[in-house]
């Protein structure tokens, strides 16, 4: 058996999320900006409640297409708050709408959102050599520079400790602990 991080030892699904998606680059814009709306949706809660209702998450928001999302109405708001397979928080659903709003000015004025992101990380990952979970910070500098570019641009739900978790989750950096499998692992 694999040695792990040890947030991701017991449920099966947390094993999978850690050793298949967490902390693997992505460069996709829109998959970015989806789990960026997930962990918007996370505050507060656990993320392995997040990752039971992905699906039905993905299924709600129109898999996540920020030019779709980004028509929803009060009346989708509505659908949404009554939609017992997503977490119904108003707030956190009108956010990602304006979220949606948001991405789509950044592409119109000429900003790519990968390409944003990745620009403000430096182009790579950031590899940390934490050895245990304790040591790995909730928010960093950059998470706090990533907070102030998103929120400047119109985006809520976009605090540093939130943005941590999602550079966490894109692989913008590599936080798994010295010791476990994925340690240092390069992807694509």
């Amino acid at each position: 058996m694999p040695h792990r991080c040890a947030w991701a030892e017991g449920d099966p699904l947390y094993q999978a999320y850690h050793d298949e998606e967490w902390g693997v680059p992505e460069r996709d814009s829109r998959a970015l900006w989806e789990l960026l709306m997930l962990e918007g949706f996370q505050a507060g809660l656990a993320w392995i409640i997040i990752l039971r209702k992905r699906e039905a998450f993905r299924k709600a928001f129109k898999g996540f297409d920020p030019k779709v999302v980004a028509r929803f109405t009060e009346k989708d708001v509505e659908r949404l708050m009554g939609d017992a397979g997503i977490v119904r928080a108003r707030a956190k659903i009108e956010a990602t709408i304006g979220n949606a709003r948001a991405y789509l000015d950044m592409a119109e004025a000429g900003e790519d959102f990968s390409t944003f992101v990745w620009g403000l990380a430096g182009g790579k990952p950031l590899r940390n050599t934490w050895t245990g979970k304790g040591d790995v910070p909730a928010r960093t500098a950059l998470s706090e520079e990533f907070s102030k570019a998103f929120k400047k641009r119109g985006f809520k739900f976009v605090g540093p400790v939130i943005v941590y978790a999602w550079m966490q989750a894109t692989g913008i950096v590599d936080d798994h602990v010295v010791g476990c499998f994925r340690h240092g692992v390069r992807h694509r």
